[in-house]
């Protein structure tokens, strides 16, 4: 019995396999199009981040840190962290983890917020889509790798659709809950003031779901970030370089140093955007 069931293998990886091919055969253009388009996104944001004196992007970061936070211990952490990072020279590196992090952050974000709108007022789309978003956010990463590297070879933007595959589940769940955690009260009360689903969407659900679609766009920034090392394996510039350099070549200094301040990116990320601030 036991041979009968070996023998008789299910062929998932040749079905996968000719999945992929005919994508490819039949998606170029697409394929072609969505990397033209995320090549200048990155290069985009990336100009932004190198092209000015790093001083000038530290100073714009403790500005934004300030209008998001209102707390000058935040500011001076941000302040000091980047200043770090100055002094151990890996701010371009530093620059290129932001740009692939803060692109992730957009496309996830523009995608993942209408999904989880859409998944809030449709229940049986959101059961639907439930086991397709467990089943992203479990499958192991290096997965991704390789039809991100069939169908736009090596570089960046491999990396971003990586990343991007990988994180999206995070807004499109937590904007769900933000919605479908709208008070009942307020919704009545809008009904009985004859609100069209639009207006009750934009004045009501929205507002009310803001914090959760702030946790959202937390997680998307830290599992981003997660993801830089394994993008630097097909191609991908930023900090994951000198990690993937110093394992190969046994450099304890150098994976310590550029281990740490991906830690502190992510830190300064992370109270840059925490939703519990005072």
């Amino acid at each position: 019995m036991l041979t009968w069931l070996t023998e008789n293998k299910l062929p998932i990886g040749e079905w996968a396999e000719a999945g992929f091919d005919w994508l490819e055969r039949t998606g170029q253009v697409f394929f072609d199009f969505l990397s033209v388009t995320m090549e200048n996104l990155i290069d985009g944001i990336l100009w932004v981040l190198l092209t000015p004196h790093p001083l000038f992007i530290i100073a714009a970061f403790v500005g934004l840190t300030w209008v998001l936070q209102r707390n000058w211990k935040t500011c001076l952490f941000v302040a000091v962290g980047f200043l770090f990072i100055l002094n151990q020279d890996y701010w371009e590196e530093t620059a290129e983890s932001l740009t692939l992090v803060l692109s992730a952050c957009v496309v996830c974000m523009a995608i993942g917020v209408p999904i989880g709108i859409a998944a809030a007022h449709r229940p049986r789309l959101y059961a639907w889509m439930r086991p397709v978003l467990d089943l992203m956010q479990t499958l192991p990463t290096f997965v991704y790798l390789i039809p991100a590297i069939v169908f736009f070879g090596i570089g960046m933007v491999p990396g971003l659709i990586a990343t991007v595959i990988f994180v999206i589940p995070a807004p499109i769940r937590l904007t769900q809950l933000g919605i479908a955690s709208t008070p009942l009260a307020l919704l009545e009360a809008a009904d009985a003031f004859g609100a069209t689903p639009r207006q009750k969407l934009w004045k009501i659900e929205l507002p009310s779901a803001l914090p959760q679609i702030m946790t959202g766009l937390n997680q998307t920034i830290m599992l981003s970030l997660s993801m830089v090392v394994i993008a630097a394996l097909v191609g991908a510039d930023g900090l994951g370089v000198p990690v993937v350099r110093a394992l190969n070549t046994v450099d304890t200094a150098k994976g310590f140093e550029s281990g740490l301040v991906i830690v502190i990116v992510a830190i300064i990320l992370d109270r840059m955007l925490r939703v519990d601030r005072k």
